[in-house]
């Protein structure tokens, strides 16, 4: 992906057969950079996500950090705008700006992804 070098701050890591996945998501989670780690089941709890599509582990990287494999898989030289991320939890707040009221329910904590559905079914 060239407009981000493919990098970004959320990466789920698929393990060989055997690995100690407790052992590993120990030992990144304190890696400078690194926000949160997680085993794939709390990860698909915390974030929502379908667990046929997520590796073993998510890693979420911290403000003005990016993941990826290696140095050497990630070509930064084409890059013509600055580097930036998405995925990760400081990525999250996104302005939503309508121009009609919002039949918001009470209570309901809107996230970046909720866009689509307050455009579509809840603008009057």
């Amino acid at each position: 992906v060239l407009h981000h070098g493919a990098l970004g701050s959320f990466a789920t890591v698929y393990l060989p057969e055997g690995a100690e996945t407790a052992a590993l998501v120990a030992r990144l989670d304190g890696m400078e950079g690194i926000d949160e780690v997680l085993g794939k089941a709390e990860a698909c709890t915390r974030f929502e996500l379908p667990p046929d599509r997520i590796g073993d582990i998510v890693v979420v990287s911290t403000v003005h950090k990016v993941l990826g494999t290696s140095r050497a898989r990630h070509d930064l030289s084409a890059l013509k705008e600055p580097l930036r991320s998405h995925g990760g939890l400081t990525e999250q707040v996104v302005p939503m700006i309508v121009n009609r009221k919002v039949a918001l329910p009470e209570g309901r904590r809107l996230r970046n992804f909720d866009v689509f559905d307050v455009a579509l079914n809840l603008v009057n």
